[in-house]
């Protein structure tokens, strides 16, 4: 019988979190039942598991993960994928916007799935697109493009990890802020890294003498608001967490939260050309720590946490 990670009462820490048996079924048409090989875990699922989406306990208990890659076990009739080819029994594949996707195994509609490149690991493209599409709407919101110098608040995280690789190859420079014993990896990656905390904005300046031109936030502090609004205008600024704040300063907020642009149809766009962009090598996705899936507790600690330096993925 198929397992499926699920939280099986609401809270905000990980003892809500459990492994469960479900019910497998046939793919119908149109659809294809994966072998789940890995499943990403992102902070929106753990906070569906504390309850944002109601607490209800006759919901619970209430399957997890929207991000997985696997392998075709079972295909139903006009099974067609997202690129426009039909799909057959081992193809390696993957997608987002998949309900319950930490799970062992999983029936799904065929077209919001991609063929995995065979130079992406089924963990970085299980990886990918939640993060990826995010990116590049943050990007398109405050016009990013060559010339930009571009302030990303959290760039050795997941999403800020592909905002800073897709701005360098839009022509923009990168200054981002990230804890000290990263900066060395993100020199490296041609990002100038300046840390957090107090005296932020006297680092940015030495970073950037000749200014900032947009601003991106993706850890939701009120430090990266305020720091980015000496530097940018309102409309030159987007977060990806912290909604009311930059709303009410006349910035902007992408995402799932109230009042902010969902940009539901532009990432829905990207998914094939990021996937190019993977498979080219072009981009890379920071998979932090892969766990085994009965570890699905430990790995939803650390997200939770806060620090897991990129993606957390989950590993049949």
């Amino acid at each position: 019988m198929p397992e499926a990670v699920a939280a099986t009462s609401y809270g905000t820490t990980a003892d809500v979190i459990d492994v469960i048996s479900v019910e497998g079924r046939e793919p119908g048409p149109g659809e294809v039942t994966i072998a789940v090989r890995a499943a990403a875990i992102n902070p929106f699922d753990t906070k569906i598991a504390a309850g944002v989406l109601g607490t209800d306990a006759a919901t619970l208990p209430r399957r997890l993960g929207s991000e997985a890659a696997g392998v075709v076990v079972a295909v139903g009739p006009d099974a067609v994928g997202l690129e426009g080819e039909p799909l057959s029994v081992g193809d390696e594949v993957y997608g987002n916007r998949l309900p319950g996707a930490q799970a062992t195994e999983l029936t799904v509609r065929a077209d919001v799935l991609l063929r995995k490149p065979a130079s992406l690991s089924f963990e970085e493209a299980a990886g990918l697109l939640s993060v990826g599409t995010t990116a590049v709407h943050a990007l398109e919101a405050v016009g990013v493009g060559a010339g930009d110098t571009v302030l990303v608040h959290g760039v050795a995280g997941s999403v800020g990890s592909l905002v800073a690789q897709l701005a360098a190859l839009r022509g923009a420079t990168v200054i981002g802020t990230a804890a000290p014993a990263r900066h060395a990896a993100l020199r490296a990656a041609g990002i100038e890294p300046v840390a957090y905390g107090e005296g932020l904005a006297d680092r940015v300046r030495a970073a950037a003498p000749g200014g900032i031109t947009a601003a991106i936030d993706t850890v939701g502090t009120d430090e990266a608001l305020e720091v980015s609004l000496q530097f940018v205008k309102p409309e030159r600024f987007v977060t990806i967490v912290n909604f009311g704040p930059a709303l009410a300063a006349g910035a902007k907020a992408i995402g799932a939260g109230p009042g902010a642009d969902s940009g539901s149809e532009l990432r829905a766009a990207a998914r094939v050309t990021l996937s190019g962009l993977a498979a080219r090598g072009e981009i890379t996705v920071p998979v932090a720590t892969a766990l085994p899936f009965a570890q699905a507790r430990e790995g939803y600690r650390l997200v939770i946490g806060g620090h897991a330096g990129g993606k957390v993925v989950l590993t049949n």
